[in-house]
């Protein structure tokens, strides 16, 4: 399948009656494994991969996770959306920059943040044309790219739901085609959002206290559903608990619980 052809995918993924579910890989290894699961769509996850390469979050740089979501491009026949992060720029022509690159590294969608890099959100007016520069970039070319504009008010501390409003609908005005808001877990706030805009709603599950099902969101209208660093915190929870199940008791039980050789087998041969 083209990268046209993968764009136009996943937008249409974005119209079905279910919430597509994009599961967030860090390499190309957990790209394949969520392949050879089913999934329709797949999301980096910037965290994830920091933490892959030894370090935190937001201090990969733009041309290593290039690189990176490129990788997962190609391990995987499945459309790509990467977390573009705040476009690692703070003009509008940077943010657009960032958008192109990414359709040259073949992804089908891409989410920019209005948060800067020391973690204070841009005011409304510069983070909207943030989003308006980032839409031209990716609706003017023969790609159809996915732009998902994000309010990071509950990532800083801001949990003012009308604020985040304002600013998805702000976003929307700049014509961003999808709309996100990670940090809300509140049925009723999730509920309050999606009725508030008229672009499809992605949803960040896997937070601690997030309980709601696929199911349950679907009936709220959400129509996209990522785990954003979830899968990448999961699988190192297991690494810590065995290596120090080694280190403190000098046993190896871990390696009792069933390990998923033959499945990992079946699913990368």
């Amino acid at each position: 399948m083209s990268q046209k052809a993968k764009a136009e995918r996943f937008k249409a993924l974005h119209a079905q009656e279910n919430p597509l579910v994009i599961p967030n890989p860090y390499d190309r290894g957990t790209a394949r494994l969520l392949e050879g699961l089913g999934f329709e769509a797949l999301a980096s996850s910037s965290a994830g991969y920091a933490y892959s390469m030894g370090t935190l979050d937001n201090r990969v740089g733009r041309d290593a996770m290039l690189r990176h979501v490129a990788d997962i491009v190609e391990a995987t026949s499945l459309p790509v959306n990467a977390d573009l992060e705040n476009g690692w720029g703070d003009a509008p022509g940077a943010v657009a920059e960032t958008i192109r690159l990414g359709i040259a590294a073949g992804l089908a969608g891409g989410s920019i943040e209005d948060m800067t890099p020391d973690r204070s959100l841009y005011p409304l007016d510069a983070a909207k044309a943030r989003i308006a520069a980032a839409a031209e970039a990716a609706h003017g070319g023969d790609v159809s790219f996915v732009l998902t504009a994000r309010a990071e008010n509950y990532v800083v501390g801001d949990r003012n739901l009308g604020a985040v409003i304002e600013r998805l609908q702000a976003y929307q005005d700049a014509g961003a085609d999808v709309l996100y808001a990670p940090g809300l877990t509140d049925i009723d706030e999730i509920a309050e959002l999606v009725r508030s805009v008229d672009r499809p709603v992605n949803v960040l599950a896997g937070l601690p206290g997030h309980a709601l099902t696929v199911d349950q969101l679907a009936t709220l209208g959400v129509k996209r559903i990522s785990t954003g660093s979830a899968l990448a915190v999961a699988a190192l929870d297991g690494f810590l608990k065995a290596a120090k199940e080694i280190r403190d008791q000098g046993s190896f039980t871990f390696a009792s619980d069933d390990p998923p050789y033959g499945e990992l087998t079946k699913l990368l041969g």
